[in-house]
C-alpha cells in the first residue's frame, strides 16, 4: 500500500434525510475530503453539494467515491460531480440503491475489491468490498502521513457494525466483512466513519465476540 506524507483528511458534516423502506430519518453524515492543497478525493457526497464545494475550494476533485448506495451517502453526488467536473465511483452491487436516487444516470466508474483509488502525490486508497450494510458496501484503506486509516462508510462505527435491519442488508454478512476485511488491519488504524466519531480497529476488535452474541 502506497502512502503520502503531504496529505490531509478534512471532515465536512452535512445534514439531511435517510430514506429507505418507506421510512425517513434526519441524519448527520460525514463527508471526507482526502488530498492536499491542489487536489482531493471526496468520500461520500451527502446532502448538500454547496457545503462540500465550499470545503473543496479551488482544489481539483479527482473522484467522488461512494462507500455505498444509500441515498444519504449519494444524494449530493450528481450535482457535486457536475459542479466540479469529477467522476462518481460506486460498487456495482449497489446499483439498485443508486437507481432509487438517480434512475436516469449511472455512476461513471465501477469499484472492485482490491482496486486502488489514486491520491495526490502518488498515494492511494485500497478498495475493500465489505457487504452487509448494503450489497456493494466498500471501505477505503491507506496510509496518510505514515499512519493507517480506513474510511468505513456505514460498515463499522464507534461501538459496532452498521445497521442491517433494512432491505438489502444482512447481519452475518456484515460480521464476516468486518472480521475478514477490517479486523485484519493494524490495530492502530484510525476508522473514519460515515456518521459520528472516529474510532480505531483495536478499540472495536475487542467487542467483536459480543456483537456476535448480541446479534447486533
Amino acid at each position: 500500500m502506497t502512502g503520502s506524507t503531504g496529505l490531509r483528511v478534512d471532515r465536512v458534516i452535512t445534514r439531511g434525510d435517510f430514506t429507505l423502506d418507506g421510512q425517513s430519518f434526519t441524519v448527520d453524515n460525514n463527508v471526507w475530503l482526502v488530498g492536499d492543497d491542489h487536489s482531493v478525493v471526496v468520500v461520500d457526497a451527502a446532502h448538500d453539494p454547496s457545503v462540500i464545494a465550499a470545503a473543496i475550494g479551488d482544489r481539483v476533485v479527482t473522484s467522488i467515491v461512494a462507500t455505498h448506495g444509500h441515498n444519504d451517502h449519494i444524494n449530493a453526488a450528481a450535482e457535486l460531480a457536475d459542479l466540479v467536473r469529477a467522476p462518481i465511483a460506486l460498487h456495482p452491487d449497489d446499483t439498485v440503491l443508486w437507481r432509487t436516487v438517480y434512475p436516469r444516470r449511472e455512476p461513471d466508474r465501477a469499484l472492485a475489491d482490491g482496486q486502488l483509488v489514486a491520491l495526490p502525490g502518488g498515494g492511494a486508497l485500497r478498495v475493500l468490498h465489505t457487504p452487509g450494510h448494503s450489497p456493494g458496501g466498500i471501505c477505503l484503506f491507506g496510509e496518510l502521513g505514515g499512519e493507517p486509516v480506513v474510511f468505513s462508510g456505514d460498515t463499522l462505527f464507534r461501538g459496532g457494525p452498521g445497521a442491517t435491519g433494512r432491505s438489502y442488508s444482512d447481519f452475518p454478512t456484515i460480521l464476516a466483512s468486518i472480521r475478514t476485511k477490517l479486523l485484519t488491519l493494524p490495530a492502530q488504524t484510525v476508522v473514519h466513519t460515515g456518521h459520528g466519531d472516529d474510532t480505531t480497529i483495536g478499540e472495536e476488535s475487542v467487542d467483536y465476540d459480543d456483537w456476535v452474541r448480541r446479534g447486533r
